[in-house]
């Protein structure tokens, strides 16, 4: 024989794979032989020693070897059979002892679909095991050097009656604590058994329930054709997955996911039917309260202005929401008089009620800025209609300023609003829009007031925000403040307007260390850049 050209002792396994694989300069000696012999003679005693059975298959479902214990348990060996012919030949059975346990849900058919199965447990009879025993079993996938599953492996242990029942007790403890409710009934419907859950969710005690038929679940919601597809499904042997609207003790209506499979004898007869219910009332309140949410965020964001282009003015505007709907509102209107009229009102609260109050308040400012010549005069109309009929129940903040295009004065009324800043080219405050009146939605006969023209010159800057960003804290717990917001605006006046606004947000998201929004962040900006023409 050829001996290697490199002593053997010198080549590592991973070059003898691949000389191996080359078929180049390289042949298995005796000595490797030999070990190799010595190797499987080890593994052959491990497995041919354990007590717990060893079997494998291969990707075709054959046995391709069983260890002694596996030989002895299963009581026959590995006859040329199909996975089909498994439950039918070894004798396997649910642990009724009586049902035959289905082939494709045995752990050697779900190793071979790729699936890990741990202490299942089987009861095994045939006429070599006439006494019966019983086993847990667990299986795992074999894979080629690819990936590829290739057969599976199972691992049998023998279980003692007594061990058996403990598993059953811990079974049935499982079912008496889950959350979920569970139902156990006969073929005519009758309750045979509850769980605690049960009761708890439905109001319905023990003896309340067992005797009776799920009716006494029934809420009216769903019709007769609802009740005939479940019951024919059932009858013909399907399992029924589905949700269903029931109705408490207390008359009170909950959802449920309802799961209700037959249980069958061993002749394949339906002797029950075991349902399983999870109330889903929150989570589908929650899906749906999303649902509408969006739809009003996709409006709300309707609401708010486009670009608006007016001659000598550089206007932009803002709102960043908390929720996925926010309280704040925002608008810049002109009007055939030459007035461009801003406003930034805080509804109070968040979510689609703040969101519905938002659309109305627009809706009236936008419908009286036509017919009024003063901010006062606008929210004193706004108010009235807020207020209707249920004084204080729609609060409101906001702010409405003026400016005449022509004559470049500004006047603004405010309804208990965050005061807005008139500043100069130069950045010293020429107004501070401060609080004059209490918050809109209030009293319904209070009479609003405006504050006098203040004149515009070019580089001035108007800008109007929200408490979002006057409020906003950090982890110390300490508010970004008027101040600093004022700051912010005197720093980058040279800025665009839209500049700024950006430039203000970034700011107090720092500040805040990028915590979750409290309060929604608006803020609207005005400069004046040249004189308009006449």
């Amino acid at each position: 024989m050829q001996q290697f050209k490199t002593s053997t002792s010198k080549v590592s396994r991973l070059e003898k794979d691949k000389m191996i694989e080359s078929g180049e300069g390289l042949q298995i000696t005796s000595e490797d032989l030999e070990t190799l012999r010595r190797e499987m003679n080890i593994l052959h005693t491990i497995l041919n020693s354990l007590t717990e059975g060893v079997v494998v298959s291969d990707q075709d479902g054959k046995f391709v070897f069983l260890n002694p214990a596996a030989e002895r348990i299963m009581g026959i060996g590995s006859p040329d059979i199909t996975p089909n012919e498994w439950t039918t030949t070894y004798g396997f059975y649910r642990i009724d002892k009586v049902t035959p346990y289905p082939s494709e849900e045995l752990p050697w058919t779900r190793s071979m679909r790729g699936e890990q199965v741990l202490d299942e447990v089987i009861y095994i009879r045939n006429p070599r095991q006439p006494g019966g025993l019983w086993l847990s079993a667990s299986s795992r996938p074999l894979s080629d050097e690819m990936g590829a599953i290739d057969g599976g492996v199972v691992i049998l242990r023998e279980i003692t009656e007594r061990q058996f029942r403990e598993e059953a007790e811990k079974l049935a403890r499982a079912v008496e604590q889950t959350e979920d409710s569970v139902v156990i009934s006969n073929t005519q419907g009758i309750i045979e058994y509850i769980n605690p859950a049960f009761e708890k969710t439905t109001g319905f005690s023990r003896e309340e329930a067992v005797g009776k038929t799920p009716r006494i679940l029934k809420s009216g919601f769903h019709d007769d054709a609802f009740y005939k597809d479940l019951w024919g499904k059932l009858l013909n042997g399907e399992s029924f997955r589905g949700t269903v609207l029931n109705k408490k003790k207390n008359g009170e209506l909950y959802w449920a996911e309802q799961t209700i499979s037959p249980i069958n004898d061993k002749d394949e007869n339906i002797t029950n039917f075991v349902s399983v219910l999870k109330d889903i009332t929150e989570l589908k309140v929650k899906h749906e309260q999303d649902i509408q949410l969006e739809i009003a965020r996709k409006i709300q964001q309707e609401f708010y202005p486009k670009d608006l282009s007016v001659p000598g003015f550089d206007i932009a505007g803002v709102s960043y929401p908390a929720d996925k709907t926010g309280g704040d509102y925002f608008d810049y209107i002109t009007t055939p008089d030459g007035y461009l009229w801003i406003v930034v009102g805080d509804v109070g609260g968040h979510g689609i009620g703040a969101a519905v109050v938002m659309a109305e308040t627009r809706a009236y400012v936008r419908s009286y800025i036509k017919s009024m010549t003063t901010p006062g005069e606008v929210l004193t109309k706004v108010n009235q209609e807020l207020t209707s009929n249920d004084e204080g129940e729609r609060f409101v903040t906001m702010i409405l300023a003026q400016i005449d295009t022509r004559h470049l004065t500004l006047r603004y009324a405010n309804a208990g609003h965050v005061p807005g800043y008139l500043l100069s080219n130069s950045g010293e405050v020429i107004s501070e829009m401060g609080y004059r009146d209490q918050p809109l939605g209030v009293l319904r006969d209070y009479e609003y007031s405006s504050s006098d023209h203040v004149a515009l010159y070019p580089g001035y800057i108007s800008a109007f925000l929200t408490d979002g960003i006057t409020e906003a804290m950090n982890f110390d717990n300490v508010q970004f403040g008027r101040q600093k917001a004022l700051e912010i605006i005197q720093q980058h006046r040279q800025f665009s307007s839209p500049d700024i606004i950006d430039r203000m947000y970034q700011t107090v998201q720092a500040f805040s260390e990028n915590q979750p929004q409290e309060d929604d962040i608006t803020l609207v900006v005005c400069k004046l850049t040249d004189p308009p023409p006449l």
